[in-house]
């Protein structure tokens, strides 16, 4: 480990930082182990690349960290051959988006690079848009998506519209990690920027650009028609960058019955509803619902702050409302969408369902029904977009449909990055679609279980905070590789694949072979009867993730399963 406390002096004594900042570290003097938290380590890319608690210190989100990853970003910019070099900007409602945002905005025009940023705040989806729309090399998006209000983060995208793999990822964050010298990194006043041209604010017309891109991608505007206004829909942005875009191409569409939840319509980096914001939590849902019984809504929407993430409840003949989790609505939506590219003749032998190989195998199924290819990628809807822009550039394939578990899948190529308003505006054009043909969104998920069968998929999250909790978990991990694990219960191991090591071992076949995946520090176990754990630490969060999946004849024995795998799986780990 190295020396955080001479880090933590050089931050109080360097002319570097401010006032403020040194004022903020002052007031932890005495408190060693959190001097060890905030300058232990730097914060580092992830899936969804740079996150963490904001404050004062290396391994937080602050200016000078904000500067200093702006500033490995431009050098390595500046040794790409690309002619023009733009990068544009985007930012969320969290508390300090905005300034942060310019920060790197004035550090990418001090290096004489010329900048787009947004004039307020913009869904994620917007800005993986706008690189490809502005012709730039790349993008920064302030935001922490889902995570609670003292987070914030740092998105890099490249040209292709999508978070960065490799080998930019490694590019970028080489270029950072070489820079020590804090006095090193360049800034420039924003009125000097403006008027030499670097500093451009992006004007209204990308949002109507990218608004028109999302209603190319209705599949039965017949139905929309017929059936908009007879469709009730709650809406909640969860305090977030989704209300207007959803509300507006909603209204475009003709759905006249959209009711926003008034707690959580406007922004607020408190986030004072919820204990954290994010749409897989039942919490998230509680003022959305309450509202939805109140004006008999058919269907529940609530999308994450960055709106790349949409949660959804659903409504039954009976007035029940169920949750679609991400992997059912992911699989409720490829099969509404590619079913649609079907009818209008747009599939092909080169078309592909991309899946994350934490997603439901549902997914499977429904690539074989349409005879098209199904594509496994690792965690991270990066690697989707990596999938788009080999095939658009490679002609080896067609992006019919792509969704990862976390409630996250893009329709259309128009991005590289999943998009909650094209997800909200699908399952509502879907429940018309359904409404017609005398069935709901929940009824069109039960028909899904009875032609491919009843999957089912669940997580065990585990939480680990600090220094302490990061070795706890790759302790775990490396507990998983000792192990020779050929048995989960009463479930025979089929294969185990180890993404970190690139080795597949088949058990069935005694055979050893690469994953054919990159490198990620993540074991998948396939097991009989269509089943599979998979464990791996999140890029984003301090937690270790264990995904377990099962399948069953009917809903009982669907339900059975999981409860005894996931127990199985608990014990393995404790």
């Amino acid at each position: 480990m190295r020396d955080f406390k001479k880090l933590y002096n050089y931050w109080l004594d360097s002319d570097c930082f401010d006032e403020e900042c040194k004022a903020e570290l002052r007031g932890i003097g005495g408190d060693e182990n959190e001097i060890k938290e905030r300058f232990y380590k730097d914060l580092e890319f992830g899936t969804a690349g740079l996150r963490g608690i904001m404050g004062a210190g290396t391994n937080r989100i602050n200016k000078y960290i904000i500067r200093r990853s702006t500033q490995g970003l431009a050098n390595y910019i500046k040794k790409q051959s690309a002619a023009d070099k733009k990068v544009a900007i985007a930012f969320d409602s969290r508390n300090g988006s905005k300034e942060f945002a310019f920060e790197a905005a004035l550090t990418l025009c001090a290096n004489g690079i010329k900048t787009y940023i947004f004039k307020e705040l913009k869904p994620t989806p917007m800005l993986s848009f706008a690189i490809r729309h502005l012709n730039c090399i790349a993008g920064i998006n302030i935001t922490a998506s889902h995570n609670p209000p003292e987070y914030n983060g740092y998105k890099v995208y490249w040209r292709d519209g999508a978070q960065i793999t490799p080998p930019h990822d490694s590019g970028i964050m080489n270029e950072v990690q070489s820079i020590n010298d804090f006095s090193t990194l360049l800034t420039m006043d924003k009125s000097h920027a403006e008027a030499k041209g670097l500093l451009n604010i992006i004007d209204d017309s990308l949002d109507d650009a990218y608004i028109a891109e999302l209603k190319k991608q209705i599949k039965h505007m017949d139905a929309v028609k017929n059936q908009a206004s007879n469709i009730k829909i709650v809406y909640s942005p969860l305090h977030g960058t989704g209300n207007i875009p959803v509300r507006r191409v909603l209204k475009e569409l003709g759905f006249t019955n959209v009711f926003v939840v008034k707690e959580q319509e406007l922004p607020d980096g408190h986030f004072p509803t919820v204990s954290y914001p994010n749409p897989e939590a039942d919490e998230a849902f509680d003022l959305g619902l309450k509202l939805a019984e109140e004006i008999d809504a058919d269907i529940v929407l609530a999308t994450d702050p960055d709106a790349d993430r949409l949660g959804i409840r659903v409504k039954d003949k009976n007035g029940e409302f169920h949750t679609l989790t991400g992997n059912m609505s992911g699989c409720l939506l490829a099969e509404y969408e590619i079913a649609g590219q079907k009818e209008m003749g747009l599939l092909s032998e080169k078309s592909a369902l991309i899946k994350s190989i934490v997603s439901s195998n549902m997914a499977n199924a429904i690539a074989k029904e349409y005879n098209i290819k199904l594509v496994e990628v690792l965690t991270g809807f990066k690697y989707i977009g990596q999938k788009m822009t080999e095939y658009e550039e490679k002609g080896n394939g067609s992006y019919a449909f792509g969704f990862e578990e976390s409630y996250g899948c893009l329709i259309g190529t128009y991005a590289r990055d999943k998009d909650a308003v094209v997800a909200g505006m699908a399952l509502c054009e879907a429940a018309c679609y359904y409404k017609e043909r005398g069935m709901t969104l929940w009824d069109a998920m039960l028909s899904l279980y009875e032609k491919y069968g009843y999957y089912l998929e669940d997580t065990i999250s585990l939480t680990m905070q600090g220094a302490s909790g990061i070795e706890k978990i790759q302790s775990i991990m490396k507990g998983l590789r000792d192990k020779e694990i050929r048995q989960i219960g009463r479930y025979k191991v089929l294969n185990i694949k180890d993404y970190k090591s690139d080795v597949l071992i088949d058990y069935e076949n005694n055979l050893r072979s690469d994953t054919g995946l990159p490198t990620s520090d993540v074991i998948y176990y396939q097991l009989e009867d269509n089943s599979w754990v998979c464990a791996r630490p999140s890029g984003t969060e301090p937690k270790l993730k264990l995904y377990v999946g099962v399948r069953g004849k009917n809903e009982v024995e669907m339900n059975e399963n999981m409860n005894y795998l996931k127990a199985e799986v608990r014990a393995i780990i404790e």
